[in-house]
């Protein structure tokens, strides 16, 4: 019974502990792309025309947001619900 208790702890402890890294993460890509996107686009104003710094602002933002449904557990074809009773699932079966 202890050992259960143990155990259900220690599973706790480690998925808060994911939790916090993924969300430390999305904070230090989110500081990276606040420093380097206005650098591009400064060096795209001072240089061309075209504004090719859209392109990877769009596509590191893209990123950023995945990363952030990620590190908050927002899915919206997987959810919760669906992990939860594939966990299940598969603890029965085995």
């Amino acid at each position: 019974m202890e050992s259960q208790q143990f155990n259900d702890q220690h599973y706790t402890y480690q998925k808060a502990k994911e939790k916090v890294q993924a969300i430390k993460g999305l904070y230090g890509n989110l500081l990276g792309y606040c420093i380097v996107i206005p650098i591009l686009a400064f060096i795209n104003y001072r240089t061309t025309d075209f504004p090719w710094a859209i392109f990877p602002a769009l596509g590191w933002g893209f990123g950023l947001v995945i990363n952030g449904c990620y590190a908050y557990g927002y899915n919206p074809i997987f959810g919760k619900a669906w992990e939860e009773r594939k966990i299940k699932e598969f603890m029965q079966n085995s």
